[in-house]
């Protein structure tokens, strides 16, 4: 329906550009997109839609009305309309028609062929997820519910960009949120807002940064903290010393497993003795897309795929001939065979055996190996789990994770 309009607007003697913008939006909302890209090229404007975290082409729109739709996303975004030549970031909320309540993102920068746009949606809707909704399995949830009853140490989401960190963390966040509590976050930016839990958005021109506001958090009589993210030396060696002296501090860092995460402490100057005192756990995680349930159908493992998982030491093998899924592509799905995304984890839970470890300053490698040893179940090894069951299909984790 928002396609249509859209296309309705743009075949208009006289295109609205205020209409043509809420279009957009209303249209990329309905499609479960993250993102919308407007990108100018010499002819014309290339607008795509990130939906699950896959870039998908929509339309292409006139070059003419170019700086008129760039200059109506900087309006309401609170942005200056008379600079083209540096970029800007800000943030507006938007009224959709059937209720929700978008909190967009705005990032201009100047292109070769004119300044573009990236518009990130953010839904209140995101807040309200469950360990068991984001895909954790049985065994990992019982970890993360042990560490995060815990009066203190640190708890970690670790994985690169566009991972579900955050979102892992909000819901952790929500889990604890109870009256007998003070929750107080340093968020960049801040996401979703959650009620009675204190949220700071760090401010680097005021010198609001993670490590000072880090240090003023400890003033307000916090039970839990919430970091952001571990950026720096500075913020890692507060976050330690922080979850040493009784708080339980939760925060992200960028890793590419739960294993490397310790190490990668160590990196940032943090003596080895505190790591091992103060780390709950260290979650790995990746987002898969869900089969569509509209059009999933039973497949038989390609070659390809089989040769690669042949490869890799599974504790539950492939058999040959072993039945997988995939989704057809159907019109709730817009032909893609996917809709949504689940979370394919690793928890590696600090036992004595990972804190002796630490402390004699072993490679990420070495702990991997004592964390499965200990039980904890690989990226990869939840992935192809949850491919057999038909959640995803073994492409998907195959394109995620196995490097």
């Amino acid at each position: 329906m928002q396609e249509r309009k859209v296309a309705e607007i743009l075949a208009r003697p006289a295109i609205s550009i205020i209409e043509l913008v809420d279009a957009l939006i209303e249209h990329a909302h309905t499609r479960s997109a993250s993102d919308i890209h407007i990108d100018p090229s010499r002819a014309d404007m290339r607008v795509r839609f990130r939906i699950d975290g896959v870039l998908q082409e929509v339309r292409q729109l006139p070059k003419r009305i170019h700086s008129e739709i760039i200059a109506r996303i900087k309006v309401m975004a609170g942005m200056r309309t008379d600079e083209h030549q540096a970029t800007q970031d800000g943030r507006f909320r938007h009224e959709c028609v059937n209720g929700d309540t978008l909190d967009i993102r705005v990032s201009i920068a100047p292109t070769y062929h004119g300044e573009n746009a990236v518009l990130r949606l953010l839904s209140n809707h995101a807040a309200a997820f469950t360990l068991e909704m984001l895909g954790f399995s049985d065994a990992d949830r019982r970890k993360i519910h042990a560490a995060i009853k815990r009066p203190h140490g640190m708890i970690l989401s670790t994985g690169p960009t566009d991972s579900g960190k955050t979102t892992t963390l909000y819901t952790l966040i929500r889990m604890l949120n109870s009256p007998d509590v003070s929750i107080v976050t340093v968020e960049d930016p801040i996401e979703y807002a959650i009620d009675q839990v204190e949220q700071i958005q760090v401010a680097p021109r005021t010198g609001l940064t993670f490590a000072n506001g880090l240090r003023s958090i400890l003033r307000q009589d916090p039970n839990i903290i919430m970091v952001g993210e571990i950026r720096d030396a500075e913020t890692a060696a507060i976050a330690v010393n922080t979850a040493l002296t009784g708080h339980l501090l939760l925060s992200t860092l960028h890793t590419s497993d739960a294993a490397t995460t310790l190490p990668r402490l160590l990196d940032m100057g943090v003596d080895a003795y505190l790591v091992a005192s103060t780390v709950n756990i260290a979650i790995g995680q990746r987002l898969v897309r869900r089969i569509c349930p509209s059009c999933k159908t039973e497949m038989a493992i390609t070659d390809a795929a089989e040769k690669t998982l042949a490869a890799i030491p599974l504790t539950e093998p492939i058999e040959r001939g072993a039945v997988f899924y995939r989704g057809k592509g159907c019109s709730a799905c817009g032909g893609s065979g996917y809709a949504g995304r689940l979370c394919i984890s690793e928890v590696l839970a600090a036992d004595q055996g990972i804190r002796e470890a630490i402390m004699r300053q072993a490679s990420s490698a070495e702990i991997r190996t004592l964390a499965i040893h200990g039980g904890m179940t690989t990226m990869l090894e939840d992935g192809v789990r949850k491919a057999r069951r038909g959640h995803t299909t073994i492409e998907e984790v195959l394109r995620v994770v196995y490097e």
